[in-house]
């Protein structure tokens, strides 16, 4: 391999992490596509579906359905961007692959990486766009390898829409009867080869296409391949040794000039090795993307799955139009399995990023933005287009019985304690330096901004301007608490200013 004179190398190097030669199971990621096709200078596997980078939902997949598995992702161009996007992770090595010459040269290279590591074992082969493929998907592939003994076995999905549209290479299997009329026997649908569409789109319009199989030979049209609706995925589980004995002889004499992957099944059945197919139980996991359009429809995929999760556990008024976070979903999920009703209702538009803790009888009204550990207390209610956040390494924890009327922005570390009303048109702010400390019972309106102060409790706040201050609780000889009404500071840099 040429070492890339850039930053590349470097970040490979400094991030991959030895494998684990104990474990004889081993994950490829084929992530060294650009996003020509999808035309941005980000790395294709970098685009998000439901704010996770598709590569990383493929490893995390990965991870999730074979535990300890070693994963090598083959990285190329923004190489030094998908390998930052990963990070140092456990069994986790990146090759480089510097020049673009298919799935079949990518997984050359990344079996270089594992030769002096491995002789035998099981290996996995994943396009790092496929973003909606899952735990339970990998689980499958993996059983079915093992159940029937393969040698080689494809991912394959069926296309549903005009064949015109279908771009994919199709799945060729052995037909009933070979040319002659004679009965395929045995045989019958088993796997032949993968013919790319541009292949397929270069055949002869008149001269059928043949192919030998265990000595008989089969013909096809090329309508009859055009029409043809299972699909490659992309998507492979080979028997290692042989997949390294072989993968050697594959050869780039196709249109495209490039080495493919696919030809594996040829050189697989020229030698006698079983070659297996199956498709995955829920079909859109197989969807790869190379333009924008389909990338949105996996985004609105993503939305489904989640939706149809939490349907029936808390209400989600649209549909089409929310978004919570993968981690958030899962808490969700345990919160409902201790059979106590969460009565959470989040409206259109809302956000809910990662770290944000739910609790109950919680109201998110339309627009509402959360994200980082914002932490609520049960019975509160949330108004429209009010955002609560924090940085990572700070919490803002908002107490029970707590109400935020519409637009008010709050941000970082602050608490806010129970029984407490923010009314519309309130900013506060609190550092890692001057937290923001809000008692019980205190009520802020006007057109008020608070940071960085201590306000004790039952306080009433009202346009007023509270930069690192204590409002300490003051009560008059009546009994009632001394509000604090159009409290601004002294002004600075004053002399700059001057009528005009």
């Amino acid at each position: 391999m040429n070492k890339p004179e850039n930053n590349d190398y470097k970040k490979i190097d400094e991030l991959s992490f030895p494998l684990n030669k104990k474990v004889k199971e081993i994950a490829i990621i084929l992530a060294a596509g650009h996003g020509k096709r999808i035309k941005s200078q980000k790395s294709k596997m970098l685009h998000k579906i439901w704010e996770i980078p598709t590569v990383v939902r493929v490893y995390n997949a990965c991870r999730d359905g074979i535990k300890k598995i070693n994963i090598v992702v083959v990285v190329g161009i923004k190489a030094a961007d998908v390998v930052e996007v990963i990070g140092k992770r456990k069994a986790t090595a990146f090759a480089y692959q510097e020049t673009q010459n298919g799935t079949g040269h990518a997984v050359q290279i990344a079996l270089e990486k594992l030769k002096n590591n491995f002789r035998d074992g099981i290996v996995y082969v994943l396009p790092g766009d496929m973003g909606l493929i899952d735990k339970e998907t990998i689980k499958q592939l993996r059983n079915e390898f093992q159940k029937t003994k393969s040698h080689m076995l494809v991912l394959t999905g069926i296309f549903n829409g005009n064949p015109a549209n279908n771009n994919y290479g199709r799945i060729i299997r052995v037909k009933d009867f070979d040319e002659n009329g004679s009965s395929s026997g045995k045989d019958k649908a088993k796997v032949i080869e993968i013919l790319e569409h541009k292949d397929i789109l270069a055949l002869n319009d008149t001269k059928p296409y043949k192919v030998k199989y265990n000595g008989k030979t089969y013909s096809y049209t090329k309508k009859e391949l055009l029409e043809n609706n299972e699909f490659n995925s992309g998507v492979y589980v080979f028997d290692y040794k042989k997949l390294a004995d072989l993968i050697g002889s594959l050869s780039s004499d196709n249109v495209q000039n490039e080495i493919y992957i696919t030809d594996m099944i040829a050189l697989f059945n020229k030698n006698g090795f079983s070659v297996n197919a199956i498709s995955p139980k829920k079909q859109y996991v197989v969807m790869g993307f190379n333009n924008k359009s389909v990338l949105k429809e996996m985004e609105d995929l993503a939305r489904e799955q989640v939706y149809e999760r939490l349907k029936d556990i808390i209400e989600i008024n649209d549909p089409d139009d929310f978004f919570i976070n993968e981690s958030v979903v899962e808490y969700i999920i345990r919160m409902d399995k201790q059979n106590i009703p969460l009565d959470i209702y989040v409206g259109k538009g809302v956000y809910i990023g990662k770290g944000v803790k739910l609790n109950y009888n919680l109201t998110l009204r339309r627009n509402v933005f959360v994200d980082g550990n914002v932490h609520f207390g049960k019975n509160v209610e949330i108004a429209q287009s009010v955002h609560l956040s924090c940085f990572p390494n700070q919490t803002l924890k908002i107490g029970n019985d707590v109400q935020i009327l519409s637009g008010n922005i709050i941000k970082g570390n602050i608490i806010i304690g129970d029984r407490t009303r923010i009314e519309s048109s309130v900013n506060m702010t609190g550092s890692d330096d001057y937290p923001l400390r809000i008692g019980q019972g205190v009520l802020i309106k006007g057109t008020s901004y608070v940071f960085g102060s201590i306000i004790e409790d039952g306080i009433h706040i009202e346009h007023s301007v509270i930069i690192k201050k204590k409002v300490e609780r003051l009560e008059k000889k009546t009994g009632i608490t001394q509000p604090i009404k159009f409290y601004l500071p002294m002004p600075e840099g004053i002399d700059a200013i001057e009528d005009l």
